[in-house]
């Protein structure tokens, strides 16, 4: 069975171990008096320091070990109680008899075996309480990656939802606008053969427009009005003068702010599918730019329709403002027209 890799376990604390294990391989020995500098020579007290910064090296280095191992066991959250005590006994175990064992080995090395217990029960019982310490250090800064990998997770885990529901929503819109472009085809095939090439020949280049944005988030929204403008080319095709579109956007305004793809289009399909229209009383839409938002608005002369719309449309393109902008559609019915207010992003 594989060992689970917890935050923290690549914790590079190499620094940290260079410069305590000897300061507190120095103090302790110091604060407790073990090392006799009135009487030991120069080299016996080195030799003396060099064994008391061992101890510590040992001390700390078997106590981390410990400390690593019993994360993968014990989780802060879900069982705080039996970490701490795990912990507690754990550390016990290991560091007094350890380091009264070598406190005991360095008086029988440099003073001929004659023990001072009172100075090797303080000597153990700092040592104890400086391991307590780093103990909760270690854990502290444990906390905090376990936290940060947490919210870094949370984060990733929320794009990731974000870039698939948003990819989702793309692949919707390529199906809905050939089904629709087909059905004019069509109809024109069998109709108006004669400008069924010229609708194929514009329907081509449409469909160029929406392969080559459909990975892009965002575009110019002066490529978004050209992109609509050869859309309406198409529909002026079929229905000539029974749909009319006024574009009161100038060519300075629309470089200089961004809106997804593909959305003018799908109001101005929302319009003409559910409006009745003839060349008598042609259907009047409107793109116009106010502030930072672009308005789209037409007359509503509802039609029968054979079929109860299903929405798609304008519930996937609300949905795509919102993951893409994190802003949302206004979308008005009022009394004899309907509107449709885009936020749209300037450009810094």
């Amino acid at each position: 069975m594989t060992k689970p890799v917890l935050p923290g376990d690549n914790l590079n604390d190499i620094g940290f171990r260079i410069i305590l294990i000897p300061f507190f391989g120095i103090v302790i020995p110091l604060a407790t008096g073990m090392v006799d500098h009135s009487s030991f020579p120069l080299w016996k007290i080195k030799l003396s320091y060099a064994y008391s910064i061992g101890i510590a090296f040992l001390v700390w280095q078997g106590n981390r070990y410990l400390l690593f191992t019993l994360r993968s066991y014990f989780n802060w959250f879900n069982k705080p109680i039996k970490k701490i005590l795990a912990l507690l006994f754990a550390i016990s175990f290991y560091t007094i008899p350890l380091s009264a064992l070598l406190i005991v080995g360095w008086y029988h090395l440099f003073e001929k075996g004659v023990v001072n217990w009172s100075v090797v029960n303080t000597s153990t019982l700092i040592i104890m309480i400086c391991v307590v310490f780093i103990t909760h250090v270690y854990e502290t800064v444990f906390l905090v990656k376990q936290a940060e990998s947490d919210q870094l997770k949370k984060e990733q885990l929320e794009r990731a939802r974000a870039e698939a529901a948003l990819e989702a929503l793309k692949n919707q819109v390529d199906p809905h606008f050939i089904f629709n472009s087909l059905n004019t085809l069509s109809h024109l095939i069998e109709d108006r053969p004669e400008k069924a090439k010229l609708f194929n020949d514009n329907l081509a280049e449409i469909y160029r427009y929406i392969l080559q944005n459909k990975a892009r988030d965002l575009v110019l929204l002066k490529e978004e009005m050209e992109f609509v403008r050869h859309y309406f080319a198409l529909l002026r095709i079929r229905f000539e003068g029974a749909v009319q579109l006024h574009i009161l956007v100038s060519d300075p305004d629309s470089e200089q702010y961004l809106i997804p793809p593909i959305s003018l289009q799908i109001l101005v399909e929302n319009a003409i599918k559910h409006n009745e229209f003839s060349d008598q009383n042609p259907l009047k839409i409107q793109i116009r730019l106010t502030g930072d938002s672009l308005t789209v608005r037409n007359e509503i002369r509802k039609k029968q329709l054979r079929k109860p719309s299903s929405g798609i449309g304008l519930k996937n393109l609300d949905e795509r403002y919102q993951l893409i902008t994190a802003k949302e559609m206004i979308i008005e019915a009022r009394e004899n027209e309907f509107v449709v207010g885009l936020p749209i992003l300037k450009i810094d």
